[in-house]
């Protein structure tokens, strides 16, 4: 991500550009003084980055696994993030999902095996904790809770969260709102649709978002 960053923490000046890199070129700073932390289910919450000190919380909290679903890169808070799961004894298991993007079938399968074979409680979050959390958020009670997915689709894609359908992360409404147009026509469960009938090109090709929109995303709040 940025130039300061180093996945080895090892000398003091590595450390420090590591958490500047954290603090000021993954926007950390902001993560200080608002979190986006909420529970999913019983066991599971969704969260943006959470820093360091945060993670202890979550080891005194109970939390046994963090699912990172910006995956591992080189940045100064996943550094940090990984230096402190090893710290305080949780699970880091690395997920990356897209939010710009309708879910690949793959990514999708993977998450339910995720679910059924990760330690609870756990806490997964992205950068911001808008987009792929929603995400992730809707699979999971759709999947492991069957939950309709309308009702998971407004309780975890919303403004709340600082998710905005009208830019390009709106591919992820989209996506839960292809399932809903066909299934009140053709009946079946969400699983048997991404497996039969899903074709991601077909919905990406649908998708139309708002310049504006995209605006606010990606130059005005800066999310990934």
């Amino acid at each position: 991500m940025g130039a300061l960053a180093s996945n080895d923490l090892t000398t003091p000046r590595q450390r420090l550009n590591a958490t500047l890199d954290m603090l000021f070129l993954d926007h950390a700073f902001l993560r200080y003084v608002w979190t986006s932390r909420a529970e999913v289910a019983p066991g599971l919450y969704r969260s943006n980055q959470p820093l360091p000190h945060q993670l202890g919380r979550e080891a005194r909290r109970g939390t046994r696994t963090i699912i990172n679903l910006r995956g591992s890169r080189i940045c100064g808070s996943y550094a940090l993030e990984a230096e402190a799961c090893r710290r305080y004894g949780l699970n880091l298991v690395d997920f990356p999902v897209s939010s710009r993007d309708v879910p690949r079938r793959e990514t999708i399968l993977a998450a339910r095996d995720l679910f059924k074979r990760i330690e609870y409680p756990a806490l997964m979050h992205c950068k911001s904790g808008a987009d792929r959390a929603g995400l992730m958020s809707v699979l999971y009670l759709v999947m492991e809770k069957g939950w309709p997915v309308e009702k998971a689709l407004k309780k975890h894609l919303t403004w709340r969260f600082g998710h905005v359908r009208q830019a390009k992360t709106g591919m992820l409404d989209f996506f839960f709102e292809r399932y809903i147009d066909y299934a009140k026509t053709t009946p079946i469960d969400f699983i048997t649709w991404v497996e039969t009938v899903y074709d991601p090109a077909e919905v990406k090709a649908h998708f139309m978002s708002q310049w504006w929109a995209n605006l606010l995303v990606d130059r005005l709040l800066g999310r990934e």
